[in-house]
């Protein structure tokens, strides 16, 4: 959005004095000689004569000046034609992780509440068999003008292209690249796997379990690939039988919290692939009369506020959610301006020391 105050630097007066001198037929304008002889994008200008909240007054006053100093009149067709779109953003998401959900939310409301827009969540189930055709019944009927799609709904192609079919914007949240540059925000979540293992790693932990997330989400293969890669480092691995398969769940964490207490030899440590998870193998363990992190080192991933609402409160791999929610709210608008996005389009895990990780002894 920030990229159309330079715009309002150029000469509109001037850039209406070419246009006179160079159009001696007396040809009627277009929208295209408007975005030419203005220096922006034709979407600039068809937001400015669709009195758009996205165009700041500067660049406004001069299109509009420039508008009538050439004598462009707007097709009222065209014009009705961009009234069909409404100023709704749309997030399309099927995630376990309320707390997720919230905090993406969030980031994107940061970034509404200053140009108009409001948002719109669509909850849906990436299972179902109906989950593409209710995705468009959703878009096309709400008019929507851009779409945010976070894990793991922006992990199916089949919904990428049905926005690429209809031509609505869109932002994908994901792991890894999925999309061109500027259709992504990525998380990079291997990375935070990766921290996890160097943690219990230099704390001199060798028997380490692993709770997997969903096997849909491309997050959990790459949190999983990132811890593997961690010990990796340190001559470690993570025997079959300490891999366990969770779904992102308070239940799952819990039920395999007590499997774990129960492999021969006991792992000292585990990392489970969320929070939700970690907070449910410390539960497990607090049923068992256990006590963490005397009896097991627990990491999780994602610091949201279940990080700090059990104890021993947990060390964790931090994703900024809400920075995400911004960040990807924020690449949406730029996706209709001149040249490329200018913002950035990833961030990193980073790990958060607590009370629930120490030296096994």
């Amino acid at each position: 959005m920030g990229r159309h105050s330079k715009k309002s630097e150029i000469d509109f007066a001037a850039a209406a004095r070419t246009w006179a001198e160079n159009n001696k037929d007396g040809r009627k304008p277009t929208i295209n000689d408007v975005a030419r002889l203005a220096g922006v994008s034709k979407k600039t200008v068809s937001r400015v004569i669709n009195d758009s909240p996205l165009v700041n007054e500067a660049t406004r006053k001069g299109i509009n000046g420039l508008i009538k100093a050439i004598g462009y009149r707007p097709d009222p067709q065209a014009r009705g034609l961009a009234f069909r779109r409404s100023y709704l953003v749309g997030m399309i998401y099927d995630n376990p992780t309320p707390q997720y959900i919230v905090k993406i939310q969030l980031g994107i409301l940061d970034v509404l509440r200053k140009t108009g827009y409001e948002l719109v969540m669509h909850p849906c189930d990436r299972k179902s068999d109906t989950f593409i055709e209710d995705a468009r019944k959703f878009i096309e009927v709400s008019k929507l003008w851009g779409v945010i799609l976070t894990p793991s709904v922006s992990e199916d192609e089949r919904l990428a292209e049905v926005l690429r079919e209809i031509g609505v914007p869109y932002i994908r949240v994901a792991s890894i690249a999925l999309d061109m540059e500027r259709r992504m925000i990525i998380t990079n979540d291997r990375v935070g796997g990766r921290e996890a293992a160097h943690h219990l790693a230099k704390l001199g932990h060798t028997r380490i379990a692993l709770i997997a997330g969903r096997r849909s989400f491309r997050s959990s293969k790459e949190r999983r690939a990132g811890f593997e890669e961690g010990l990796a480092e340190f001559g470690l691995t993570v025997p079959p039988e300490y891999v366990l398969q969770g779904d992102y769940t308070f239940e799952s964490g819990l039920a395999l919290g007590a499997q774990i207490l129960d492999l021969d030899p006991p792992p000292t440590a585990v990392f489970a692939s969320n929070d939700e998870m970690a907070a449910g193998v410390l539960q497990a363990l607090h049923v068992a009369g256990q006590t963490p992190p005397d009896a097991l080192s627990v990491v999780g991933f994602d610091d949201f506020e279940t990080a700090t609402r059990v104890w021993p409160r947990l060390t964790t791999a931090r994703t900024p959610a809400r920075e995400i929610g911004r960040l990807a709210a924020e690449r949406l608008f730029e996706f209709d301006d001149d040249g490329a996005p200018g913002g950035p389009n990833q961030t990193t895990p980073r790990l958060i020391e607590r009370d629930s990780t120490r030296r096994p002894k």
